[in-house]
Parts: C-alpha cells; sequence; structure tokens
C-alpha cells in the first residue's frame, strides 16, 4: 500500500502485548501467583476494575505503567477478597501479592517492548505515527517508561479529549493530527469493534493484530472489513 503517507496505532493490546487481549496477560500471572482464582472469577474481577477506573479517579498522570499496574491489581484483588475469599489467611495472600502479579505483568510488556521500538524506529524513518488509545489519563508517563513516546508525532487519549472507542470521532482526532485524507492512512489494533470498524467507517485502511481477544467470539467477524489480518506487530512493516 505505497499509498499510504501515516499510521495510527492503538496502545493497549497492540504495542505492549502484542495482539493478546490484557485479561489473558491477567489470567498468566494469576495463575502462578494466585492458583486457586477460577478464570469466572478473575473475569468479574477484571471487568470491575475497568468499570472502576473509568469512573473514579485513581490514576494520576504521572503514573507509569507499574504505578498503574499496582492499582488496577489492587482493585481487583479487592474484589475478587469482597466476593469470594473472604478467609483472613488467604484474603491476606491475595493482598501479599499485589506487588508480585504487578511486577510479573510489567516484565511482560518491557519484553514485547523491545520488538515494538524497533517496529516503531523502523516506520518512523518513512511514516508519522499518531497515537489514539483508550486510556486512564497517563499514557504520557506510560510511554515515556517504556520509551516509544519519542516515535509519536502525536498522542490522542480518550481520558483527555472526551471520546472513546469504539466512536469513530477519536480516530478523526488521529487522522487531523496527520493532516492527511483518510484514505492516505493505516489504522492498527486489535480490537476489531474498537479499532477496525470505526477506523475503516471513515474511510482509513485497516491491519487488524488478531491475537487472543477477550473470548472465542471475538475472533469470529462475520462482515469482516479489515484490508489486512496480521498475527504479528512486525508485520505491519510489510503491509506499508
Amino acid at each position: 500500500m505505497k499509498h499510504i503517507k501515516g499510521i495510527i496505532f492503538d496502545y493497549g493490546g497492540t504495542l505492549d502485548t502484542n495482539g493478546t487481549h490484557w485479561f489473558h496477560i491477567f489470567r498468566k500471572v494469576y495463575n502462578k501467583c494466585l492458583p486457586l482464582i477460577t478464570e469466572e472469577q478473575l473475569r468479574d474481577a477484571y471487568v470491575y476494575g475497568e468499570r472502576y477506573l473509568a469512573t473514579h479517579h485513581v490514576i494520576e498522570p504521572t503514573d507509569d505503567f507499574l504505578t498503574m499496574l499496582h492499582k488496577k491489581v489492587g482493585i481487583q484483588v479487592q474484589r475478587l477478597t469482597d466476593n469470594c475469599y473472604k478467609d483472613s489467611t488467604y484474603k491476606q495472600h491475595l493482598a501479599d501479592a499485589v506487588p508480585q502479579i504487578a511486577t510479573a505483568c510489567d516484565a511482560i510488556v518491557r519484553s514485547n517492548m523491545e520488538e515494538t521500538r524497533k517496529i516503531l524506529d523502523t516506520l518512523a524513518t518513512s511514516y508519522p505515527l499518531v497515537l489514539v488509545s483508550n486510556f486512564y489519563g497517563n499514557i504520557h508517563a506510560v510511554l515515556r517508561g517504556y520509551g516509544i513516546g519519542e516515535y509519536f508525532t502525536e498522542v490522542i487519549e480518550s481520558a483527555v479529549v472526551g471520546i472513546r472507542k469504539p466512536d469513530p470521532q477519536i480516530f478523526a482526532l488521529g487522522i487531523a493530527a496527520l493532516a492527511l485524507s483518510p484514505n492516505e492512512v493505516l489504522v492498527v489494533g486489535d480490537s476489531y469493534s474498537k479499532d477496525i470498524i470505526p477506523a475503516h467507517s471513515l474511510g482509513c485502511h485497516t491491519a487488524w493484530l488478531k491475537g487472543e481477544g477477550w473470548n472465542a467470539s471475538d475472533e469470529l467477524i462475520e462482515t469482516p472489513c479489515a484490508h489486512n489480518t496480521i498475527e504479528h506487530l512486525a508485520e505491519v512493516t510489510h503491509i506499508v
């Protein structure tokens, strides 16, 4: 697609985990640290935590990802304690596991970021890059912490602009930041419903990073509209 002149990236699930939904990152780590927690219990705690963070001022703009993870896991563990494990002994065991879980999740991202930086470094030599993300108001701190902030000419964050995916207007802001026509922009994301469909509706070219989604139905697309389906972020360098 030699007509592509700029690229918009999603962050969570795309740049940090290479297509793996964050629930599955947590599930993997919880299985090691707290094996008694069932998948159903963790799904409930995960959803509760995301909704809580969306409605309460918990994350500060200066929080890096590890700091944010400590807060996020703390909320999940409190939910698990309240609903499932009220025994005082295991309750303390859950609380003690919070820093271990947060640190393990951060280590996974740091390992992934080594390759992500190489990919962004290659692309940034030829294309302006913009980030469009549903995030908590601290995305700049997270990007700095992982050493990738410098690659983006603009960062569009839902908590700052007041628009959340799947609203196409958040991608329209990214297109405007690139000062390009939609058909000159490639949008790369792991969520078909939140990234690919809204970007396609604006006329952008799209690359769906298909990994392990929230559930099996995430991979069953009845009317596919993605121009490209990729299994690894590095494949973007072969598309443009």
